[in-house]
């Protein structure tokens, strides 16, 4: 089946959403309200689950010809000692997809290309979603309105990011994102970097510095520090500097290697309470703007990628779209909840621990943990197979048989890439 869908977003969860859509016969049309596509941003690691997603859409093939598999590397303390190591080919083995890391630019400009140009609509913020909350009410259309334009549509997927102003409106009694208590920095270097591992972390009393290399040489780093909210400094490099001056000499180079202006900061925010519903009448709401979460484990932009493959799927399964939309949200919300809390436990565990006796608790657990825990750990989250879509979109298996595992417990072995 198909119909008239507008994407609020163009973001990568946006722009998958509107993939799926496309290749299961929808006419889609996508609202960005930046008036240029800009390919910014600094690196993410995708792990399976991302992988299979972008494999369902059709991209997946491009994705791994311009990433680079994670194979070495693991977490460390700050003067270099190993706590655990990451085996990535290990992981491959239990799940046949390793760990991809790539440039969100490059992540972004491969999802734009398997769509068709007219698709993508810059310089329209949808300033309001008039929706009927009645399933099988009369016309039951949704209308999202761009300043002096309207656009009816037979769903609006929101994926308007952590700050949505379509969940705003559609939740008004909902607080909204919260600080997670962690600020981020974070960048790509300008030149290829000699990088001990394909990716790694140090661990630190309340901070995180971690890297992942990227297919041409270069390195995506991030900083993560106990903060209080807002904090920005004038010159963000001489800062990191200062303060990660007696860590293990990798963190120093990769800065060194870094411009300026290059460097991205943004305070870590969360859906600490979670939405009763995805859905609110023919609007389904996607990644950040459904489920914000930390970034400890790695998984933020892959839920998403799990949200927009499982919408096209359900969409796709009959022609009642309410009761796909309520499939949806069943299927999605309680995994990406879930994920979400193990996030934001994975953090506490991490880089936001900063007394010495639980540090040296945490650090002894970790270095008698056998390397097998961290692909269990890993897989507890990622091992994920995605629905088929119509068309051959991609691997999958057929709809309703795929894996949905989830868990409430904390992980301390992901980045906060």
């Amino acid at each position: 089946m198909g119909g008239k869908a507008v994407v609020v977003g163009a973001g990568i969860v946006g722009l998958a959403a509107a993939i799926g859509l496309h290749r299961t016969g929808w006419e889609v049309t996508v609202l960005e309200r930046a008036a240029v596509l800009e390919d910014a941003g600094a690196g993410i690691s995708l792990h399976a689950n991302g992988i299979r997603a972008l494999d369902a859409l059709g991209v997946g093939a491009a994705v791994r010809q311009t990433g680079r598999f994670q194979y070495s590397g693991g977490t460390r303390t700050p003067d270099g000692r190993w706590l655990s190591r990451m085996d990535g080919r290990a992981l491959e083995r239990a799940v046949g997809v390793p760990i991809t890391g790539i440039a969100r630019a490059e992540l972004h400009a491969l999802l734009r290309a398997a769509l068709p140009a007219s698709a993508v609509l810059v310089g329209r913020t949808a300033d309001r979603i008039d929706t009927d909350p009645a399933p099988g009410g009369p016309g039951r259309r949704a209308v999202v309105h761009c300043g002096t334009e309207s656009r009816p549509a037979d769903l609006v997927v929101a994926a308007d990011g952590l700050r949505s102003r379509t969940r705003s409106s559609l939740f008004p009694a909902h607080p909204g994102p919260a600080y997670s208590g962690s600020t981020v920095l974070r960048a790509i270097t300008a030149e290829p970097v000699a990088a001990e591992g394909d990716f790694t972390l140090f661990w630190g009393p309340g901070a995180e510095f971690g890297h992942i290399l990227l297919r041409d040489g270069r390195a995506e780093w991030h900083a993560v520090l106990n903060s209080p909210p807002g904090i920005r400094h004038a010159a963000p490099l001489d800062v990191l500097r200062r303060r990660f001056a007696s860590w293990h000499p990798s963190v120093g180079e990769l800065l060194a290697a870094t411009r300026p202006e290059d460097v991205l900061h943004h305070d870590m925010l969360e859906l600490v309470e979670p939405l009763p519903s995805f859905v609110a009448g023919r609007v389904a709401l996607i990644g950040d703007a459904a489920h914000a979460m930390t970034p400890n484990l790695g998984q933020g932009a892959c839920q998403g990628l799990e949200d927009a493959v499982t919408l096209a799927a359900e969409l796709a399964a009959g022609p009642d779209i309410d009761a796909a939309l309520a499939r949806y949200d069943a299927v999605r919300r309680p995994r990406t909840q879930a994920v979400a809390l193990a996030a934001r436990r994975a953090g506490r565990l991490g880089q936001q621990l900063a007394n010495p006796l639980a540090l040296a608790v945490r650090n002894t657990a970790l270095r008698l943990a056998p390397s097998a825990a961290t692909v269990r750990a890993i897989l507890r989250h990622a091992d994920w197979t995605p629905p088929e879509l119509p068309g051959g979109a991609g691997p999958g298996v057929p709809y309703g048989s795929y894996s949905e595992r989830s868990s409430t417990a904390g992980d301390s072995t992901q980045s906060a890439t």
